[in-house]
């Protein structure tokens, strides 16, 4: 199947079994109970207070026994954990029903709680350069089940381990161009922001900056305002082609100009936009590119760039040194720019980002 990377059209669709969502397959299994008892199920799932259909006690035996036939309690069936040596950073790999493998990380945040990055396609077809996630290419889409599983995991983990903290963060920034996926993508922020209690400014949905998924977002009443990071990486449309690939021809104009709208259809201070900038060193890092970065961020208006440290991949791009950061942090700070620089976390276990990729680990925490 040929997969467009500038489009966000239907992707490789899910195994036969997974096309419905879990919630509604809830709903067909007790179709024959009373209406308050497939409420009673759907809460089940989404509570940290149960781990399996046997432990809803709510539920009638006959019904538990019934779900635990039908509808698995976690699509995801987990291979591995593995713990960063600071104990701030957990990578899980798991494996899908049809025997695919993701990725997703936990993470210990500024404010002391947890940040859960969950994956949305097996694979990706963006073909950024510097990232290992695309190497492979694009398997298929993940289901709204499995990408709510991720958080649904890694928070009873940390649980289990008596982690002090709660999670209070989810970005989808792992495996996979989250907008290439919309419609899942949509469905799970209805479930992090509805039945799993995060707030939406806790949320950002990251994005290569596919146009046509972009634009849908501005018109959409089922799309909750959460934030939207674009991953820029270069102010130089030029450039950014050479590394992403997916860049089509006038796309920084493009995404000014849906700047734009979006700064009116969201006008709320907090709904500010974020650029990502990975620093490489040589390829964008120069005086002329932060430039370039600066008059740029300028035509967005209410903006904030966030520098990346480029984590180890086998792509041969190095990162830029850290007094090139510094400067580069301290060019965009003079010219008015609010800037941050995202805190590199799991580099030693291959869970920073740009290094997801699902492989198999031969150790677990």
């Amino acid at each position: 199947m040929t997969v467009s990377v500038i489009d966000a059209s239907p992707h490789p669709s899910y195994p036969p079994d997974m096309e419905e969502s879990r919630e509604k397959r809830i709903g067909t299994s007790l179709s024959n109970e009373r209406a308050f008892r497939t409420k009673q199920a759907i809460e089940a799932i989404y509570s940290p207070r149960f781990r399996s259909w046997s432990e809803v006690s709510s539920l009638s035996k006959a019904v538990r026994e019934r779900l635990e036939a039908e509808i698995p309690w976690n699509t995801l069936s987990n291979v591995a954990v593995l713990s960063s040596t600071r104990k701030d950073a957990w990578k899980a790999l798991f494996e899908t029903p049809d025997g695919n493998r993701i990725e997703s990380v936990l993470m210990r945040n500024r404010r002391g709680q947890f940040t859960v990055c969950v994956s949305t396609q097996v694979g990706c077809a963006m073909k950024c350069v510097f990232c290992a996630t695309g190497k492979p290419g694009l398997t298929r889409n993940l289901s709204c089940d499995e990408i709510v599983d991720q958080f649904r995991f890694l928070r009873d983990m940390a649980a289990d381990a008596n982690l002090d903290g709660e999670i209070t963060n989810i970005v989808f920034m792992g495996m996979g161009e989250p907008l290439a996926n919309y419609v899942a993508v949509r469905e799970a922020l209805r479930i992090f922001t509805g039945p799993l209690g995060i707030g939406m400014t806790r949320i950002t949905v990251s994005t290569a900056g596919l146009l046509s998924g972009l634009d849908r977002i501005l018109s959409d009443p089922l799309w909750p305002p959460v934030r939207i990071a674009i991953s820029l990486h270069a102010a130089d449309e030029a450039v950014r082609k050479k590394i992403m690939p997916s860049t089509v021809p006038g796309f920084i104009d493009s995404l000014v100009a849906w700047s734009q709208k979006y700064a009116e259809a969201f006008p709320e201070k907090r709904r500010h936009l974020t650029l990502e900038y990975l620093l490489l060193s040589g390829v964008n890092d120069s005086t002329q590119d932060i430039r370039k970065l600066v008059d740029l961020a300028r035509r967005f208006g209410r903006v904030r760039i966030n520098l990346i440290s480029y984590n180890t991949t086998d792509s041969g791009f190095m990162g830029s040194d850290p007094d090139t950061v510094r400067r580069c942090k301290d060019t965009l700070e003079a010219a008015g720019i609010i800037v941050t620089i995202r805190k590199s976390q799991g580099g030693d276990i291959a869970a920073a980002c740009g290094q997801l990729a699902g492989k198999n680990h031969s150790q677990t925490s």
